[in-house]
């Protein structure tokens, strides 16, 4: 497996504390955030090469923060997550392009399995 560092933004502290611990136990560097102003932050203070963006967030949402990601940070892999609704109700939610969304709960395996085929190219859903 690749390495590389993974940052997990979601407002809901328990569930990307806990996602880190096993990102962790499985070799991987990972952080969490638990806004978008703290992943900025973060962002600016560490390099990281992938970050999972909840969806939907009090304040910055998901999509707000892709975006600036996509400005300020060009090279860094972002997923999004939601646990709210269906796959297709999630992807009404992005804008076109086709973006793939996890569903909250996922696995790590799903998590890992779907950022080492995004970052071979590949893409399909998680």
């Amino acid at each position: 497996m690749a390495e590389y560092k993974i940052l997990l933004v979601d407002d809901e502290e328990e569930l990307v504390t806990t996602m880190v611990e096993r990102l962790e136990f499985r070799g991987l560097a990972a952080a969490a955030a638990t806004s978008g102003a703290d992943a900025l932050s973060q962002l600016r203070r560490e390099r990281f090469d992938v970050v999972v963006i909840d969806l939907k967030m009090p304040g910055m949402d998901g999509l707000s923060l892709r975006d600036l990601i996509a400005v300020e940070f060009p090279g860094i892999l972002v997923l999004m997550a939601t646990g709210h609704g269906s796959d297709a109700a999630s992807a009404a939610a992005l804008p076109e392009g086709g973006e793939e969304v996890l569903l909250k709960p996922f696995s790590i395996e799903v998590l890992i399995d779907l950022i080492e085929r995004k970052r071979r190219g590949g893409g399909g859903a998680p």
